[in-house]
């Protein structure tokens, strides 16, 4: 998760909202190809895969906020553009090993062990690494993963197990009681101060966990702390942290009231630029690049996929005039080359051609196409 460029991933799981590419039923100007932005997206997933910096113990790898959770979460919205009955092999891959690493929990070294970091990158690691297995594992049980085709969604071993890594890493005291410890290498939206866009990864997975596991018996204390902990930080946080929050509210009911979504929504829709878009820049408050160059501030596929993502998952009709040039934006904008949409790191002015400089691209992209393809 080193030399990132979010949450994220995010998401995240559990995407309840499909239009095939190029669909303009929704009022959406343009096209977009949904084979190339499979295309762009698998050759990501290979190329992390094998990436000798991603690898981990036990012929395992590294799960990365910017490139796996993105790819998780959306290259299943891109099936049926594909004709593909089932999991790619990329995504059977990424279960095995998400899998692999959640059963050997107590051999597994964490990603960044103390003894080559410095303390407390164990923690850190284990914290982390907990919730991106249970957000990964939870969103294939969900049944999102096959197009919402499965019946009667349950939830695996596996992610029984997942979980249950997770909630005993919650912390149980001090000012953080209610969340996780979080990777910390300065690296925003994913890292640095991004602890809490962390726990609101584990809500949506948690609320999103099939066989209404939010309502288990034995984890009602771990979640109402959890719950505790995301209200009473979110006033504090930047609005880009506030969208996961929202996001995971759609998840778990009772965790933030109506009026407070609405303000959420309300505030994220008063950052929408001339164009339709949205820039990840007005939604990170004071954050500077290290590099000490300006951020970027033009219309940016991440910020704009997640916004209207989330957007669609608070009930926001895709047809309210915001939300419909938002997914115009989205459809005009693929880079019609590579099949992917632009964004830009907030850390440093990276080269986009690059491997590295593709870390944003990699989660706007997947946020791009779980907003314009919605579940039905």
């Amino acid at each position: 998760m080193r030399a990132l460029a979010f949450r994220t991933c995010i998401l995240a799981a559990g995407v309840s909202l499909v239009l095939c590419a190029g669909d303009t039923s929704a009022g959406n100007p343009g096209d977009w190809s949904g084979k190339s932005a499979a295309a762009y997206l698998d050759g990501r997933m290979t190329w992390w895969m094998d990436w000798p910096t991603a690898a981990r113990d036990h012929q395992t790898f590294c799960v990365s906020c910017h490139t796996v959770v993105p790819y998780a979460m959306g290259r299943p919205a891109l099936r049926a553009a594909l004709s593909e009955q089932a999991p790619s092999a990329n995504e059977r891959r990424l279960i095995g090993n998400v899998a692999k690493r959640v059963r050997m929990w107590a051999e597994v070294e964490p990603f960044y062990p103390d003894a080559q970091r410095g303390v407390p990158k164990t923690a850190e690691s284990r914290g982390t690494e907990s919730i991106l297995n249970a957000v990964i594992l939870v969103g294939y049980d969900a049944g999102y993963a096959a197009g919402g085709t499965v019946p009667a969604a349950r939830l695996s071993a596996d992610t029984r197990l997942a979980l249950s890594n997770m909630w005993a890493l919650q912390l149980a005291a001090g000012d953080d009681k209610g969340a996780w410890q979080w990777l910390q290498f300065h690296n925003a939206p994913w890292e640095g101060d991004s602890q809490y866009y962390g726990a609101a990864l584990a809500a949506i997975a948690v609320g999103t966990a099939p066989e209404n596991y939010r309502a288990s018996p034995e984890i009602q204390r771990n979640l109402e702390t959890l719950c505790e902990y995301l209200r009473r930080e979110g006033p504090s946080q930047v609005l880009i942290n506030r969208v996961m929050l929202l996001w995971a509210s759609t998840k778990i009911p009772g965790l933030l009231t109506a009026a407070e979504q609405k303000s959420i929504i309300d505030e994220a829709l008063g950052k929408q630029q001339a164009d339709g878009g949205f820039s990840l820049s007005s939604f990170v408050g004071a954050w500077k690049r290290a590099d000490g160059t300006p951020l970027e501030t033009r219309s940016d596929g991440y910020a704009t996929g997640i916004v209207s993502l989330v957007l669609e998952q608070a009930g926001v009709a895709r047809e309210q005039p915001a939300l419909k040039r938002g997914l115009a934006w989205l459809a005009a904008n693929q880079n019609q080359a590579e099949g992917r949409w632009l964004a830009y790191s907030l850390n440093k002015q990276r080269d986009l051609s690059s491997s590295v400089g593709r870390f944003m691209s990699d989660a706007a992209t997947a946020y791009a196409v779980m907003a314009l393809k919605p579940a039905n």
